[in-house]
């Protein structure tokens, strides 16, 4: 039996501590095995370099003693020896702590982290280490860490040796190392070199060469300020595929499994290319609806040609169905919005292509930052219920700021915004996926005032109502391209339905009050003739074809736009005319991120009735930062006698961009632009294009995204100088 537990050489700790945390008690028998674990669980505590067990017989049993020497606890951590680098920025890299216990892998840690700070700065030779001063009686140890900096060394050259299959200069690209020139520091930095090193491995394996093998020797200059770098290469062979065989496929036929494979015959053997042909065997069963189908590939050299065998065994499995569709991690939108958006229902098999478009759909929603998929078993081995992960993301805005633009100068606003919107629900209102939001705008050229609410499903149809309010001001301005000032009030009622997947219809009547006043005395007699006040009342219809895969990021689909629209007649008021338009956006990524986007949209208006001009305000205008990009705003097209520009009745504007992030937060432009305003409706398309040429920049910044464009038109009216123009704006959306 335990007589008595004890400890001993304890400075720091107490006892009574150190007990607490062994399992070795007083009146119980002894145990080797617990007295073991004990020793462990003490260490563990990472307080002391040694500890024993001393057992002492006595006549009731017997004592057990621990023995315990602590380490020290640190009293100071000094620097030496640093001249080209502050201590303030060195001890950054330092985690060990004073009055903690001394920890000889923390320190050594350190000394890693601040070898790296040297390195970044060019001194790869530096030497440390440390010293410690321990005092006897209290058990604290000063710690000086010890630096011997060496001369600042800088990449010379980088020599490339053993390739044959690739050039130095596309062995060099792969490397973020570089030597010294005017544009690169030349700095040695052994994580990003042994990287590179890396890279290179990979590339040669995406090439086939599996046998590739990459060592490197560092050499000094005389002075030992120079680095030279060699890296030799040992290319091996390169392997192509040879025959590959599918087995285990019953259901479908192999060709059409091996059309989704990215190796075939011949093909250079790639470890990444076949792991995408596993992954699209595997998504091409998927989207069937077997969902349970394994697969795996075998691979193996023929003796005989030479060339890499690819044997993919499949393992079919049963048809899944959904048998219960469950909504996790929305805490603020119900379930009914998430689930009227999915395009897979309980009963229906899994269908891969229609989970991909509901993930869409609920992307575009807005309210989400994250979406995923899973699945659990059910009682029914061919039934699994699916279980849609979302994570939501903030839907409500109350934002206040300033922007400037070549076009409006300097605009105000303030905007109060819930895109998740719920009228109904008094405590927090949001949930339910409606669209409220209200907003004004201020500034040197313009004013306008917005009310907005829109309710994607009325009780619970696929039908959107919404309504709107507005009132804007437009003052004369030479850079707005309005030669007069225009205050437009009025409301609309909006109706649209979805038919489709990806075809909707919506309607919208609109009533509104405009004043056209402050027209230059100089002004043509038509345009003088605009002046005064007029009540539009109009209805359109417009019909909407869109396979993006994002509204708000695409990277591919169409979207094709055409409308209708009638005012006046049987509406009543004072102007009688009609609209028709349409549009088509095409989006498609090409290689490495590379986004084009083509544009096209045509309009065209006539009059009928008690109307027999076109009211001005209804024109078309083509021409500045939204449209032909290197012209005035709103200049393409005809002008009256003095100049100004007086608009039209048909026009057709076209666009092709090209888009490439460079980082996450920048993208660069360049773009091509045409398209000409008609004074007649039967005029359109009959010449006199004007086409424009230009590069931009779009940067995301915290206080709203800031878009810089320089076109440069390619063609100009007589008497017009023909110079490039800048186009920037900063605003909110992205």
């Amino acid at each position: 039996m335990v007589t008595k537990v004890d400890v001993v050489g304890n400075k720091n700790i107490s006892s009574a501590t150190i007990i607490s945390k062994v399992r070795t008690r007083e009146a119980k028998p002894f145990s080797q095995i617990v007295a073991s674990d004990d020793l462990k669980r003490l260490y563990a505590l990472g307080y002391f370099s040694d500890i024993k067990i001393d057992l002492r017989e006595t006549e009731e049993g017997v004592e057990v003693i621990f023995q315990v020497q602590e380490l020290p606890i640190i009293s100071s951590i000094t620097l030496s020896g640093n001249k080209s680098i502050k201590t303030e920025k060195l001890n950054k890299s330092i985690k060990s702590k004073m009055e903690d216990f001394f920890n000889i892998q923390q320190l050594k840690q350190d000394m890693r982290d601040i070898q790296k700070t040297y390195e970044a700065k060019g001194f790869p030779l530096t030497d440390i280490d440390y010293e410690m001063k321990v005092n006897e009686e209290t058990n604290k140890a000063d710690i000086i860490i010890n630096i011997v900096e060496k001369e600042r060394i800088k990449i010379r050259d980088i020599f490339v040796e053993g390739n044959v299959a690739f050039k130095d200069k596309k062995i060099l690209k792969l490397m973020r190392t570089r030597k010294d020139t005017w544009f690169t520091s030349g700095l040695y930095k052994k994580e990003i070199f042994d990287l590179d090193l890396e890279r290179i491995v990979a590339f040669y394996n995406q090439n086939g060469y599996l046998d590739v093998q990459v060592s490197h020797k560092i050499e000094y200059g005389p002075e030992r300020k120079r680095m030279y770098i060699t890296i030799n290469i040992e290319e091996g062979k390169q392997y192509k595929v040879g025959n590959i065989t599918i087995e285990g496929e019953s259901i479908f036929p192999e060709v059409a499994i091996r059309e989704r494979l990215v190796m075939n015959s011949d093909t250079v053997f790639n470890k990444d290319d076949l792991r995408k042909d596993l992954s699209n065997i595997q998504s091409f069963y998927f989207e069937k609806g077997y969902i349970s189908a394994e697969v795996a590939a075998d691979t193996s050299l023929n003796a005989q040609t030479g060339k890499m065998d690819i044997a993919y065994q499949i393992r079919e499995d049963e048809l899944a169905y959904i048998n219960k569709i469950k909504i996790r991690g929305n805490t603020k939108t119900k379930d009914m919005v998430i689930r009227r958006e999915l395009r897979s229902y309980p009963g229906e098999p899994f269908d891969g292509n229609q989970l991909k478009r509901s993930k869409e759909r609920l992307y575009n929603l807005g309210y989400f930052q994250e979406v995923s998929y899973d699945t659990e078993d059910t009682n029914v081995p061919n039934k699994k219920d699916l279980v849609v992960n979302v994570k939501e993301a903030k839907t409500g805005e109350f934002a206040f700021g300033a922007g400037f633009s070549s076009v409006e100068r300097f605009i105000g606003f303030v905007e109060v915004a819930q895109r998740n919107f719920d009228i109904t629900n008094w405590h927090t209102f949001t949930g339910a996926g409606q669209d409220l939001r209200v907003r004004a705008e201020i500034g040197t050229a313009r004013q306008e005032y917005d009310i907005s609410f829109t309710e994607p499903w009325i009780f619970g149809y696929p039908l959107s109502f919404g309504v709107d309010g507005y009132n804007s001001v437009r003052e004369r301005s030479g850079v707005t391209g309005y030669s007069y000032d225009e205050r437009r009030t009025g409301g609309d009622i909006r109706l649209g339905k979805e038919f489709t997947e990806h075809l909707r219809a919506d309607t919208m009547y609109k009533l509104e009050n405009v004043e056209i006043s402050d027209v230059p005395d100089n002004a043509s007699q038509g345009l003088r003739d605009e002046e005064g006040e007029n009540t539009v009342s109009s209805l359109s219809l417009g019909l909407t074809h869109d396979t993006r895969d994002n509204v708000f990021s695409p990277s591919k689909g169409l979207v094709l736009f055409g409308s209708g629209e009638v005012a006046g007649g049987f509406l009543g008021q004072d102007k009688d005319f009609f609209k028709v338009g349409g549009s088509c956006n095409f989006y498609h990524t090409l290689i490495a991120k590379l986004l084009v986007e083509l544009k096209m949209v045509a309009g065209g208006a006539g009059t009928y009735d008690d109307t027999d001009v076109l009211p001005i305000y209804e024109r078309y205008y083509l021409g500045g930062a939204n449209t032909i990009r290197g012209y005035e705003e709103r200049t393409v097209g005809p002008k009256d006698i003095s100049g100004e520009p007086i608009g039209g009745e048909s026009m057709i504007y076209g666009s092709c961009e090209l888009t490439y992030p460079i980082f996450e937060m920048i993208k660069v432009a360049t773009f091509y632009d045409f398209g000409n305003v008609w004074e007649k409706l039967g005029e359109i398309g009959t010449g006199d294009y004007k086409y424009s040429v230009g590069v931009g920049v779009r940067v995301k910044t915290p206080v709203g995204p800031v878009k810089l464009d320089y076109g440069y038109p390619l063609e100009v009216d007589p008497g017009e100088d023909q110079e490039g123009r800048f186009h920037f704006s900063m605003s909110r959306g992205f």
